[in-house]
Order: structure tokens, then C-alpha cells, then sequence
């Protein structure tokens, strides 16, 4: 059973006035979503409101592209989705959205009132506890009860979410709510406050003392610096220290990547470990060094490491640290005033990064640049022996294809793999992936997203064609809003990193073939134009499809290979 939706009248306001209203006044202009049943009464206020809805054909690609929506912004993305199945289909793309501290509101409708508490009353979509299911991944959860407690509700969440670190949270807010007229005066105006962390001062000294005594200082520079908008401070710093700075996956474009400090992101690398590894000491901004940013936890540090993190479940969670609970970008400003005030440390940073490393025998080059300089080339090296041409052609043809403001969104796929050790973004905040999380389907809504929130750019998305399979019908999407959004779909007939991973490990891949479509076939049956490529016309033809205006489709059929892992018997 369920509530009637009432026949058209003229319109009295209701409690989904009341959340458009609200979400107007605290500044957004942009929605994501899809409707169902229980949550017409927001969708139809929608009508009457000058919010943008943008509507994607499953709530998970929904999820995605406002998670990429809030990181090109920094701002929140508000994400409308229905009862029950619409609501937990939510869950991969705001579990997404927590690793990587993407400021998505959703907001889910839930059974009439009276069936809510956890009785079996029989409402369609009814589960015993919704909000049950998002407590485990988001921020924070939020009810509201009656129409005057929505302004309230959104607010807090909005707050909750926009507060360091940034994520995703929840609101729910049953049916009959939502179509019940509300008794209150239109939103005009929301205050929010989210809240600032910033660092102690004695934690600032201590920190700088260590930094500036260092003969090897080292930064790790992770997504929480991007996220904070923090590139500025981070240079700074880095330029005062003469500190080389490696910048995690998550973390690209923190650091300009031909900058003579700049060690890049080459992290799944035993040469850049060991580098990590010898600094007397690390300062790691924004990350909790996990799997992927430590080597798969190879990474055993011979000095001191400082860590700088707002996520206080990530602060010192793989390694005892000089601990700093602050924003990223609170802490690097403090952190440059304060190295700023101290005088040089005698003999300078120049003869001594010479000194003979922790390691037994070693002897650094002369200088922090030269040290630099020898590590990538010694990378470089290493991957220039394992014959694979074939994989850095492509990613150079995608690299020199791509104009260089424009933002790509990469999928769980092969090529998306080497583009976090060695792609250049070329401007910060402009390459977004799913590696937080790890689920399949990302790179093409994100990059709708993207598009939506800057439509004057054009937008990458690279996808595997398992990946693609998972966001296909959005061509729909694309084409309904016109987006300047082109899919390279690197098409090697299944699940190509796992099936290197099974063959590996067991001499045979299972379950990794696919049976795919036509892309280029399919992708025109929506009126997306979609061109078959090769490694030798890859440059020409995404420069063209990227330079056209609205959505296109490039499809590589080939099969890449990864480079060899460094953390095996380590």
C-alpha cells in the first residue's frame, strides 16, 4: 500500500518546496537525480524552482557524476533519488564519494510516516531501516520528520558535508512529508557554518622544527590537498624546504609534474618507495598512506614521518606519525609561515643532501633536484625493460589529444592504472578516478558531471568495455543534455586487469571474458557520434572527437598489459 498522490489542483506549497527552496538558498544551482514514486513531491517542485536538474538513468551513475560534480566545484552536488531500491542503488557511488572526500547531499525519500520505525507494514520499497544502510559510508544521516523540520535538515547536512573533511551524507524524508503543505513561509535564507579544522600551534612548531633540521625532507602529497585547494601552500613549502614531493594517485595535479622537485606519482614503484623511505623525514599531507600509497604496505619509513590529515580515522592508521588533525590547507599555510620565520639551517640544503643516506653505502647525488632527476630516470628505466610500448604510445596519444584544461575521468581499468603513476594532468583538480573505492562504472557519468559544471571544456572519459557496460545507457544521458563529453572505450573483451591478476596468481583467468556490443554501433543508435580507432590514429581521432561539440565515442580495440608490480616478496 502506499500514498495517493493527490490530482492536480492549483499548487499549494509543500514539504518539497520546502527542500528546493532550501537547497536554493544555501547556494546550489545544479541537481542530480532520478525520480520514483515517493519522491514526486520533491521532483515536481523542481518545476517550480530555478535549481538545474540533470537526470541519468541509474542512481549509481547519479552518484558518480555529482561525486565528480562536487570535486571540479569544491562545492556540495545535491543527488534526489527515490525509496529503497533507488536509495541503496546509491551506495558504490557514495561509498566512492567518502574515499574520496567528494561533498555529495543525497537526499532519499522513504515510506509514508507511519511506516517508518521499523514495523513490516507492506509500503512499497519498504525496508525495516533505511538509513540503517548508509551509515556505514557516509558522514553523517539526517531525518526530517515534518515539513518545518527540512530547511533545518538540509542545512545541517549541507554543513556536514561542506565541513573538512569534505563527503558524502545523507537525508531522508518520508512521502507523505514531502506532499503535505507546509505551513511556513518560503526559504529565503539559509546559514550554514561548516566547520574548520585547523592545527595547533604547538603541533605547526614542532612539525617545522623537524622540517627544517632535516638533511632529506620528503612530502607526500595526497587527494586531502587537492581536495583543500592547497596547491599553492604546498609549492611554497616544498620551494622553501628544497623538499622533493611525490603526489599520490588521488592526489595528482597537487604538484606541478615537470617541477624540478616534482618525483611524480610513480608509487607502485620500488625506486620511489625507497626514496619515501630514506627521508629523515616525511611530511604526508592529505593521505592516510593506505594500500595504494604505501606499495601495497611495503612502505616501512627509516625517519620521521609528520602526517597532516582531516580525516581523524586516517591520522597515524598505518604509521606513527607527528600527528596533525587540520584541513590541508590551514596546516601548509601555518607550516610556511612558521618555516618562513626561521633562520636557514647552517650549510644549506644543497651540499648536505649529499650526506651518505640511512642506508648502508648509499650515497645521495648533490642535491634534492639531482636526486630527483637520478630516481626518475632509474623509473624510467625499469619500464623501458619491461617492452611495453604499445601501453605508454596509447597514454601518450590520449595525453597529447587532450587539451590541456580539460579534465579527465577515469574508470578500474588498465590504462587508467598507468595514467595514476604516469600521466600529467596539466592543471590541479582536473583528473578524477575511482581508485578511493574501486568500483566499476565511474569514469563515464563522472565525467558528465565534470561537463555539467563547467560545459565551456571538453571532458575525457576513459572506460574499459567491462567498465562501460556498467554507465552505457547514460549515452542517453549525454545526448539528452548535450555534453561535451567524449568515452574512450579501450575494448579488450573482458575484465583485462583481472585476468593478468588470476593468470598470475593462478595460471588461468575464470569468469574475465565478455561478450560485448558493437560500441561504435550502439553508441550511434542514441545519436552519439563514435569512431573505431587504432594505437596509430588514437591521437587524431580523440583530438577530433574532444575538438567536436557534444558527446562522441572512441573505441580502441587492444589489449594493454600493466607494468611489473614492485611489492611482490618485498
Amino acid at each position: 500500500m502506499s500514498t495517493t498522490i493527490p490530482t492536480p489542483t492549483q499548487h499549494r506549497r509543500n514539504g518539497g518546496d520546502l527542500v528546493v527552496e532550501s537547497l536554493a538558498a544555501l547556494g546550489a544551482g545544479t541537481v542530480f537525480g532520478l525520480p520514483g514514486q515517493h519522491a514526486l513531491g520533491v521532483f515536481d517542485a523542481l518545476r517550480r524552482s530555478t535549481l538545474r536538474y540533470v537526470g541519468l538513468r541509474v542512481e549509481n551513475n547519479a552518484g558518480f557524476a555529482a561525486d565528480a560534480y562536487a570535486r571540479t566545484t569544491h562545492g556540495v552536488a545535491p543527488l534526489l533519488v527515490s525509496t529503497g531500491p533507488g536509495a541503496l542503488m546509491t551506495l558504490a557511488a557514495l561509498q566512492e564519494a567518502a574515499a574520496g572526500s567528494a561533498a555529495v547531499l543525497a537526499i532519499g525519500s522513504q515510506v509514508p510516516l507511519a511506516g517508518m520505525g521499523g514495523g513490516r507494514h507492506g509500503y512499497l520499497h519498504e525496508l525495516t531501516d533505511q538509513s540503517a544502510s548508509f551509515r556505514g559510508v557516509v558522514k553523517s544521516v539526517h531525518t526530517a520528520r515534518t515539513a518545518s523540520q527540512i530547511p533545518s535538515a538540509v542545512a545541517a547536512a549541507w554543513e556536514s558535508a561542506l565541513s573538512a573533511p569534505h563527503g558524502p551524507v545523507w537525508l531522508e524524508i518520508p512521502q507523505d512529508v514531502l506532499l503535505a503543505e507546509a505551513d511556513v513561509p518560503p526559504v529565503s535564507e539559509l546559514a550554514v557554518r561548516p566547520k574548520e579544522l585547523l592545527p595547533r600551534p604547538e603541533l605547526i612548531a614542532a612539525a617545522a622544527t623537524r622540517l627544517t633540521e632535516a638533511r632529506r625532507p620528503v612530502i607526500l602529497a595526497g587527494g586531502g590537498v587537492v581536495r583543500a585547494g592547497a596547491e599553492a601552500e604546498l609549492l611554497a613549502l616544498a620551494e622553501q624546504l628544497r623538499a622533493p614531493v611525490a603526489t599520490t594517485f588521488g592526489g595528482k595535479g597537487a604538484f606541478p609534474w615537470e617541477h624540478p622537485l616534482s618525483l611524480q606519482s610513480w608509487l607502485e614503484d620500488r625506486y620511489t618507495t625507497t626514496f619515501l623511505e630514506d627521508a629523515d623525514t616525511l611530511l604526508v599531507v592529505g593521505s592516510g598512506l593506505g594500500e595504494l600509497s604505501s606499495n601495497y604496505h611495503t612502505f616501512r619509513p627509516l625517519g620521521r614521518v609528520v602526517q597532516i590529515e582531516a580525516d581523524l580515522g586516517k591520522l597515524e592508521s598505518n604509521h606513527a606519525a607527528l600527528g596533525i588533525h587540520a584541513d590541508a590547507r590551514a596546516a601548509l599555510a601555518a607550516l610556511v609561515e612558521e618555516v618562513g620565520e626561521r633562520e636557514p639551517r647552517d650549510g644549506g640544503r644543497a651540499e648536505d643532501a649529499g650526506a651518505p643516506g640511512p642506508r648502508a653505502g648509499a650515497v645521495g647525488p648533490p642535491t634534492p633536484e639531482a636526486a630527483v632527476s637520478d630516481l626518475l630516470v632509474r623509473v624510467r628505466d625499469r619500464i623501458a625493460g619491461q617492452h611495453l610500448d604499445l601501453e605508454q604510445q596509447v597514454l601518450a596519444s590520449v595525453r597529447d589529444a587532450l587539451p590541456d584544461g580539460a579534465v579527465s575521468c577515469w574508470d578500474m581499468t588498465i590504462l587508467a592504472y598507468w595514467a595514476w603513476s604516469a600521466f600529467d594532468p596539466r592543471r590541479t583538480n582536473a583528473l578524477h578516478s575511482a581508485q578511493g573505492a574501486g568500483g566499476l562504472g565511474y569514469g563515464f557519468p563522472a565525467a558528465l558531471g565534470a561537463a555539467v559544471a563547467d560545459p565551456a571544456r571538453p571532458v575525457l572519459a576513459v572506460s574499459g568495455d567491462g567498465g562501460a557496460m556498467y554507465s552505457i545507457a547514460e549515452l542517453a544521458t549525454a545526448r539528452q543534455y548535450d555534453l561535451p563529453v567524449t568515452w574512450l572505450i579501450v575494448d579488450d573483451g573482458g575484465y583485462g586487469i583481472l585476468r593478468e591478476y588470476m593468470t598470475d596468481a593462478f595460471g588461468a583467468a575464470t569468469a574475465t571474458e565478455l561478450t560485448r556490443p558493437d560500441f561504435v554501433a550502439l553508441a550511434e543508435s542514441f545519436g552519439v557520434p563514435a569512431v573505431r580507432t587504432s594505437p596509430e590514429r588514437l591521437r587524431t581521432d580523440l583530438a577530433a572527437a574532444l575538438a567536436a561539440p557534444g558527446p562522441s565515442v572512441v573505441v580502441l580495440p587492444a589489449r594493454l598489459r600493466m607494468f611489473a608490480p614492485t611489492h611482490q616478496g618485498s
